[in-house]
């Protein structure tokens, strides 16, 4: 018995057609015909009654078509599996970030994904949750790390909350500490000058949200950078910049750190994936260790 036969037995048995049947498996119908006469031979009992314009199963016919699904099924789910285990072995996972998480979360994350499986290789892309967004639906990227809420709510994408990141502030050590050198309230921001991130920059909308609630518009120094700019232009003096705690941890050398005081600025983070597509199985591992980190 072999593995076409049974393919050619469950498409007539499934179509009740010997020429529609041969159609769907992409064969001439005299060869189909052919392998399931050998199949009967082999089985020893007809597995279909054959009448003009109607094909029915034999009793024979009826107790092989649930077995010969199976069969089916299972080679399906081996070759799937073979492919998915191949897939952690080469390959590449096409992961979107905010410039912010690319500095502060992503590092040690990668790191260990590469060491785990060092044929997969890593694609990066930097940008703002917008364009991220976009990179996604339009199946650029497989994962994309984004800042909650999106800028435009999409049923398309799958989103699971990763992590609440607390915002400190972030000036020359030389410089006069801000705030009262301990805490610095969003209000105390209205007597500095802010280095702040470009257009389109997750942070410079929440930075800016939290000064117009406390009734004042922020002072730009500087603007329209990315993060390690915003962190340099801080380290040289010309202002201050509220930056994720995680981005400050790693990059603070050279910069006082101060955190905010309580209710303090915050954001989500969270990983996004189209619904309609399930990500590669690297991507799926390196989902998991995100999730796990």
């Amino acid at each position: 018995m072999q593995f076409q036969q049974l393919q050619y037995f469950v498409a007539v048995a499934e179509t009740r057609h010997f020429t529609r049947a041969a159609e769907r498996v992409h064969v001439a119908q005299p060869s189909l015909s052919q392998q399931i006469r050998a199949l009967e031979r082999e089985l020893g009992a007809d597995l279909f009654l054959r009448a003009r314009g109607n094909i029915t199963l034999t009793d024979a016919g009826e107790a092989l078509l649930p077995l010969a699904r199976r069969i089916l099924a299972d080679a399906d789910t081996a070759r799937h599996e073979v492919q998915e285990l191949a897939q952690l072995r080469s390959g590449r996972v096409r992961l979107g970030a905010t410039p912010s998480l690319c500095t502060g979360l992503l590092p040690d994350v990668l790191r260990a994904f590469h060491d785990r499986y060092p044929g997969i290789r890593l694609m990066v892309e930097e940008g703002g949750s917008h364009d991220l967004v976009r990179e996604l639906a339009r199946g650029a990227l497989d994962l994309a790390l984004v800042v909650l809420p999106l800028p435009t709510p999409s049923p398309a994408l799958t989103t699971v909350e990763l992590l609440r990141e607390d915002l400190v502030v972030v000036s020359a050590p030389d410089a006069p500490a801000p705030g009262d050198g301990r805490r610095v309230r969003v209000a105390d921001l209205e007597g500095e000058r802010l280095v702040m991130f470009r257009h389109g920059y997750d942070l410079r909308e929440l930075t800016v949200a939290a000064c117009r609630a406390e009734g004042f518009e922020p002072d730009f120094a500087v603007e329209g950078g990315e993060m390690d700019a915003v962190l340099g232009f801080v380290r040289a003096g010309l202002g201050v910049a509220v930056v994720p705690h995680m981005v400050a941890a790693r990059s603070g050398k050279g910069l006082r750190v101060t955190p905010l005081a309580r209710p303090g600025l915050h954001r989500t983070i969270a990983l996004a994936h189209r619904s309609d597509v399930a990500p590669p199985r690297a991507a799926r591992e390196l989902q998991r260790m995100l999730l796990e980190r």
